[in-house]
């Protein structure tokens, strides 16, 4: 199996038509119907179901699509890092960040390194835990950030200068807005949203004994897309303070916690990393800044 099949594959299942997918590989449609035919003769499954205009992908060809997209990802990134190796001004790193006020902390040292090291070019994937950590373990990833305490076995880390705080996003003309801060006691009752990973990790923490009083009425992995639900009163959004526009004109209001309830945050890397040398001296320089 070669990666240029794999590349000809992902071009017909995001395409779904042999015809387009071909003119965009600047191959004919029977170089690439053959090329198909015989990844599913190696794999011993039919990977799309043809249709009289368009080809779908079949369950096993939506396994492969994901397994494809990895593989391909994880060339392009080997690609790179032999061809920076000789670059003495930059290079690619590819990170894996947590939504949180904090990440400014990271960019300000980017945007130092940069000066040193104008040809750097920085990816960046968001996600939770979960996300990210799958892709720093699979070598897709050089570093990740977490709003959780990482696993000692796996990584090493370095916390972050500063904490966030967790509140409340409450509409503006609630009369919850009219709060200080915000107990357990004024959630009891209410339909809530929150990321599945702060309401199974910190806020029970918070909260202890009273959690079985709180009601998830969502979850969601945005904070950005939870605020347009509290906007509509469909409920209130626990979330990490400045995640979400609660100026004047936005209609919200954030109230933290009471007690306070804040999360800290790591940047982590593999514990035996194969880091390329831009990689080696941005974690010289976020360390001095950390520091």
């Amino acid at each position: 199996m070669e990666i240029r099949t794999l590349r000809y594959f992902l071009a017909v299942a995001r395409e779904e038509n042999m015809t387009r997918a071909a003119e965009l590989l600047h191959v004919t449609q029977p170089t690439l119907s053959r090329q198909i035919g015989a990844l599913e003769e190696e794999l011993g499954k039919k990977l799309f179901t043809r249709h009289s205009f368009s080809i779908e992908l079949t369950e096993e060809g939506v396994l492969l699509r994901k397994r494809a997209e990895d593989l391909v990802r994880m060339a392009d990134k080997i690609l790179g890092e032999f061809v920076a190796l000789d670059d003495v001004t930059g290079g690619d790193i590819y990170f894996g960040l947590a939504e949180s006020y904090q990440i400014r902390h990271l960019a300000q040292v980017i945007r130092a390194f940069k000066r040193d090291y104008p040809g750097l070019r920085y990816h960046i994937t968001s996600g939770d835990t979960e996300q990210v950590t799958e892709k720093l373990d699979k070598g897709l990833l050089d570093f990740a950030v977490l709003v959780e305490e990482p696993d000692p076995a796996k990584y090493h880390w370095l916390p972050f200068p500063a904490a966030d705080r967790w509140g409340l996003v409450i509409p503006a003309d609630d009369p919850l807005a009219q709060k200080e801060a915000i107990t357990a006691e004024d959630l009891t009752g209410l339909p809530l949203f929150c990321s599945e990973q702060g309401w199974n990790i910190d806020l029970p923490r918070w909260c202890g004994g009273q959690m079985d009083r709180l009601r998830l009425e969502g979850s969601f992995r945005l904070s950005y897309n939870a605020s347009l639900f509290v906007r509509e009163r469909l409920g209130y959004l626990l979330t990490l303070e400045h995640l979400v526009n609660t100026g004047p004109q936005s209609g919200l209001v954030f109230r933290p916690l009471a007690p306070t309830l804040e999360a800290k945050l790591y940047l982590i890397w593999k514990r035996y990393p194969a880091f390329t040398p831009i990689a080696e001296r941005f974690l010289r320089a976020v360390k001095a800044r950390f520091a």
